[in-house]
């Protein structure tokens, strides 16, 4: 069966309870488009959809012709599949996970591990860290999107400190005073934001619990007062209080920059990036890992002493956290999001309503494929027979084959690809 290299997939869904709940989820749209037959919960939270051979939500091949049920068992029998360089330089394996995203309420503070820290960690702590890869990640917004990322420039820190009273108390005011002096030396200030993160993060809970009851009672007063309350970033702190009452990350709104994606803009999360994401639906591509460190917004497993050591404490603004994407010079219809890692690239693909033939091009690496919008035949001379191609179908291309694209829908299509283009 070799000569098979193009099947469709039946893709992995989370449940997980930020997820937003029934057909509201971008996910179960998407499930629902790529398989009519599936049941959508009206009450259950659909959060994530994933698209690869993780262990933890393996792909299923929809080909009964194919001896294998799933594209990991499949990879395994037939490591070619992934373009040479990749399989060489990834050990057969798939070297990332496609994600769609839809949440409703905030993901846990995190960062991921760089490859070095990873290992030791594995190594040490093997339940909370389950593998010993990094895990850059980039998000694709497809609805408006908002998260918290990256460390704000230390005037903005410095002004919360004065504005925010609660805030300044967790911080400690030795903390704060160092961080003010070091503005205009970049080293300093890495070591005093540090030291004023890690203040914050290893207070008492009833010390900060106090504080955070505190600030919400002064921040609903005004409000209801009809005083501005943007100094406080009112809005959102009552907003991850009422999700997460009582929870440190709520104070990390204040170091943290809160970043908004318009659809089709990025953001790239290297190794050490302190994030959370908030609110709205994305494409998510990342390394195929599963570690994570926490800080907060989570009933999880919380590991303050790692997390304050790894993290990046390099302040930046919010909108250098935008991840640029450029044309494809070889298609105008190719948009890339190509991140500083060797692991993973996304394209997004968009056949405008006046083509309605167009081939995706063959790449030297296996790529996974999803549509977001519109409808086609697909045909290749990797497959059994013409796939037909909707919102929410999966498509897996081995390397170096090429799909044509017979398009129905009068408007065009929308896709979007992975791959690993080393």
């Amino acid at each position: 069966m070799e000569e098979v290299r193009v099947f469709p997939l039946t893709c992995a869904v989370q449940n997980y309870a930020w997820g937003k709940v029934g057909l509201d989820s971008e996910v179960a749209k998407l499930v629902v488009g790529g398989d009519p037959l599936a049941v959508i919960e009206g009450d259950k939270p659909y959060a994530e959809l994933w698209m690869g051979a993780h262990p933890k939500g393996d792909a299923q091949i929809k080909d009964n012709r194919i001896p294998q049920t799933t594209l990991g068992q499949w990879i395994a029998h037939y490591p070619g599949c992934l373009g040479s360089k990749v399989k060489d330089a990834f050990q057969g394996q798939l070297p990332f996970l496609f994600k769609v995203l839809s949440v409703n309420t905030a993901l846990s503070i995190q960062a991921h591990p760089n490859k070095e820290l990873a290992a030791t960690l594995h190594a040490q702590f093997p339940e909370h860290y389950p593998d010993n890869n990094h895990k850059p990640e980039m998000a694709i917004a497809l609805t408006r999107f908002q998260g918290l990322c990256g460390f704000r420039p230390v005037e903005e820190i410095l002004g919360f400190l004065q504005a925010v009273p609660e805030f300044h108390a967790l911080v400690g005011r030795d903390a704060a005073e160092e961080l003010r002096s070091s503005v205009g030396d970049e080293v300093r200030t890495s070591q005093a934001l540090k030291k004023c993160f890690s203040k914050m993060m290893s207070c008492e809970k009833k010390v900060f619990v106090d504080e955070l009851n505190e600030l919400v009672k002064r921040i609903t007063e005004e409000g209801a007062a009809g005083k501005d309350t943007s100094s406080s970033n009112g809005d959102l702190l009552l907003r991850l209080h009422s999700q997460y009452p009582g929870d440190i990350g709520c104070f990390s709104i204040y170091f943290l920059n809160y970043v908004v994606l318009e659809p089709g803009q990025a953001m790239f999360l290297g190794a050490n990036e302190p994030h959370a994401y908030i609110y709205g639906d994305c494409i998510e591509c990342m390394a195929c890992s599963d570690n994570t460190v926490r800080a907060g917004l989570t009933r999880k497993y919380i590991d303050v002493n790692t997390l304050c050591e790894m993290l990046n404490y390099k302040p930046a603004s919010a909108s250098s956290k935008i991840f640029p994407c450029v044309q494809d010079p070889a298609d105008p219809c190719v948009t890339l999001y190509d991140p500083p890692v060797p692991d993973f690239t996304v394209m997004k693909i968009q056949v405008p309503a006046s083509v309605k033939d167009y081939t995706v091009a063959s790449v030297d690496s296996a790529s996974i494929l999803l549509v977001i919008e519109g409808d086609a035949t697909a045909a290749s001379a990797a497959a059994f027979s013409d796939v037909t191609m909707r919102r929410g179908s999966v498509l897996f291309v081995s390397a170096n084959e090429s799909v044509s694209l017979h398009v129905s829908s009068p408007s065009g299509m929308t896709l979007f690809r992975a791959c690993s283009l080393l």
